[in-house]
């Protein structure tokens, strides 16, 4: 099992950038390179949006397409975190942010829909003002 908390998020002008990072507190004999990790978001009144993903060891990552080319996911497996760092924010991206981690044995097809998680954090709001 493992415990995610999400922080970094904020009010930021159009254009504008932000670093979210989830850290993660696992349970005994389990590794945080063990999980793979996801970032989705949710605005209100809407379906909660794949935003990105990434591998055990941080080599394969994919991004969903409103997103691509202006936020990168990475991760630092020896502090437990990972991390999504926004650019060129627009104001349709305003949403809470959840960070999500798959259960190591289970098997995850795509890595971008959220029924393919099993842990998920708190979330934290971004708001992108025009």
């Amino acid at each position: 099992q493992v415990r995610l908390v999400e922080s970094g998020g904020g009010v930021v002008q159009a254009g504008g950038s932000l670093r979210l990072a989830c850290t993660a507190a696992t349970a005994s004999g389990r590794i945080f390179s063990s999980y793979r990790m996801g970032w989705f978001r949710q605005a209100p009144g809407k379906e909660r949006e794949f935003v990105g993903r990434i591998s055990r060891g941080g080599f394969s990552i994919g991004y969903g397409d409103s997103v691509k080319g202006r936020f990168t996911v990475s991760r630092d497996n020896d502090k437990n975190t990972v991390y999504l760092q926004m650019n060129t924010l627009q104001p349709e991206d305003t949403a809470v942010y959840y960070c999500a981690a798959g259960r190591p044995d289970r098997f995850m097809a795509t890595m971008t829909s959220a029924s393919e998680y099993d842990y998920w954090g708190q979330g934290t709001q971004v708001t992108v003002s025009a």
